[in-house]
């Protein structure tokens, strides 16, 4: 591609109607929460704009532990209202989303028997950590008890057991054999937490005509007009009127505020990091189930087998959302002695990391509070000054968004003078219709819906749900379709994420659109396969070609604490 115009960046048609458009609400901030809360108004009617300043669902959406949990340490918090929403919401997503949401076994070890007793009272009433104690097995038994009350209506996961050493020992041999008990029950696991936000986010665009989405565009500041929003790929500015203006930026709520000309002190989050371990070993010792426990230093943080690959996180640290976080040496340390403080016979290395991520929990200010202690509930402040009403969520995390987004609108459309006409509770998301749940019903479905897909029809169910059917039909009404060499996706599904998955960027694709980041596949031959392939779709010369090869690469190294390898090892 040697067009001069081609190296300069496109108005995208998206940005062309946003410019026209006069929605009844905009949203900034394209996280999970944001994404929620714009489908919940689409579905309503309402004509709604959503702007990300990045791609959707990479900031602090990005940045999760992959787990749909019901938060069984909040109950030392007194938070059992979240508590209670939050096992509703994962019973819930365990049916609307069942193609990325599953059932996830979670193993405690516990070291003691009534270890904890005098010191849980009194961090449950001054929200302070103190002195580390651990927590024996008469209090995980209370917890576990209250949290299986709490998971009765929705009859979705098994109750609790406990088992003593030598049957524990027995299920994984390899776990400390110092341990007195182990305490098992099921939350859920979250296999693809991006591509999860985009199928929201496309029930939202389906859902109504008036629903626009926008990546890649920041809200840079408000006049009389309304609110200035910049395309960052052309530098572009354009103002939006809305009626009302929601703020779900996350972490940095405080920072969008202020660039619209109001000061807030809403937010103070934490930093949690993650690594990415390709270890057969640790793998087989966690016998496919997460592994769920109290440091030393107090902190809950897990051993959790995923793709093929071994999670391990997380931190609990005060950082300022300004600051660009990234997994440290310090925090692999406290990874690696964490791994070695449940399986010591296990080695591992840094050789063994294929990823590393890191990123700002959206919690409330907290002032002295223990960040392990900070509340994870969320809340909805309305500032009426200016002509246009500005809504800001403060909190939440991802197994409430549904209902958070649903309360969100509820919120706008008080304000909008509007009425509610359709509930998201139940309303099963994008490719989790119809999902087959047994091997039976998967073949069946596959043979009637991915004719023709072959082996890859497996990949194409995994990746989108039943949505993969309307990937394979673009894909065949397209035809050119070639499968990559050094990466699990195929020149036509390049093409459906350009066209209906909103990719701009080679990163889009290598961090979010596919896990190849994530299990350790972005090579060189790999990101230049998928840079050439990329190219025609998205207009790219030689030049801008190899400015997203060298972005990409940057990203991963600095961000994501690798290096990128010729090829896979």
């Amino acid at each position: 591609m040697t067009d001069s115009t081609s190296s300069r960046p496109r108005e995208r048609a998206a940005i062309t109607t946003a410019r026209s458009a006069r929605p009844a609400v905009l949203v900034i901030g394209g996280g999970i929460n944001g994404i929620a809360t714009f489908r919940d108004l689409a579905l309503q009617g309402v004509d709604v704009l959503l702007v990300e300043r990045g791609d959707f669902a990479s900031g602090a959406s990005a940045a999760s532990s992959h787990m749909i949990h019901g938060g069984i340490r909040y109950l030392e918090n007194g938070e059992f209202r979240l508590v209670r929403e939050s096992v509703q919401e994962r019973n819930g997503l365990l049916k609307i989303a069942p193609h990325y949401v599953k059932p996830l076994r979670t193993t405690i070890p516990i070291y003691s028997t009534f270890s904890g007793i005098l010191s849980a009272p009194l961090r449950f009433l001054t929200h302070r950590s103190g002195k580390p104690t651990e927590r024996g097995a008469f209090l995980i038994k209370i917890g576990l008890t209250i949290y299986d009350t709490f998971s009765r209506a929705g009859g979705m996961v098994p109750r609790h057991r406990f088992l003593g050493r030598k049957r524990s020992l027995a299920e994984l041999p390899q776990l400390d054999p110092r341990i007195k008990y182990t305490a098992t029950y099921f939350d859920a696991s979250m296999h693809d937490p991006e591509r999860l936000a985009l199928d929201v986010l496309q029930d939202g665009l389906d859902a109504h005509e008036g629903a626009v989405a926008l990546n890649y565009v920041e809200a840079v500041g408000r006049s009389d007009d309304g609110v200035v929003l910049r395309d960052l790929e052309t530098g572009s500015e354009f103002t939006v009127t809305a009626d009302v203006v929601v703020n779900a930026s996350g972490p940095w709520t405080d920072l969008t505020n202020e660039a619209l000309g109001t000061q807030t002190r809403f937010m103070g989050g934490t930093k949690g990091s993650h690594i990415v371990l390709d270890h057969p070993e640790l793998l087989a010792a966690t016998g496919g189930r997460e592994i769920f426990f109290e440091h030393s230093d107090g902190r809950i943080v897990l051993i959790y087998p995923l793709k093929g690959r071994v999670l391990v996180g997380t931190t609990d640290i005060d950082a300022e959302p300004g600051e660009t976080v990234v997994c440290t040496e310090e925090e692999v340390d406290y990874f690696f002695d964490l791994i070695h403080h449940v399986f010591p016979t296990i080695a591992v290395d840094r050789g063994q990391i294929v990823f590393r991520f890191s990123g700002i929990r959206p919690l409330p200010r907290h002032e002295d509070t223990a960040p392990g202690f900070v509340s994870r509930d969320y809340r909805i402040e309305v500032d009426r000054s200016s002509r246009a009403p500005l809504v800001s969520l403060v909190g939440g995390k991802w197994t409430t968004f549904r209902a958070l987004g649903e309360a969100l609108s509820d919120t706008v459309l008080g304000l909008l003078g509007r009425t509610r006409r359709v509930r998201t509770a139940g309303r099963t998301i994008g490719g989790g219709r119809d999902y087959p749940r047994t091997k039976t019903d998967r073949d069946a479905w596959v043979r009637m819906h991915l004719d023709g897909a072959g082996e890859r029809a497996g990949t194409l169910l995994e990746r989108y749900g039943t949505r993969a059917a309307q990937v394979w039909t673009h894909i065949r009404e397209h035809g050119g379709d070639e499968p990559l060499t050094h990466s699990p996706v195929s020149t036509g599904e390049l093409r459906w994420m350009v066209e209906r998955e909103h990719v701009v960027h080679l990163h889009d694709v290598v961090l979010r659109r596919t896990a190849i980041a994530f299990t350790g596949g972005a090579t060189t031959a790999a990101l230049e396969e998928l840079a050439d392939a990329l190219a025609p779709l998205l207009d790219w010369d030689d030049a801008a070609r190899e400015r997203e090869l060298a972005a990409t690469r940057t990203l991963l190294v600095e961000r994501h604490g690798g290096t990128v390898p010729e090829a896979a090892s």
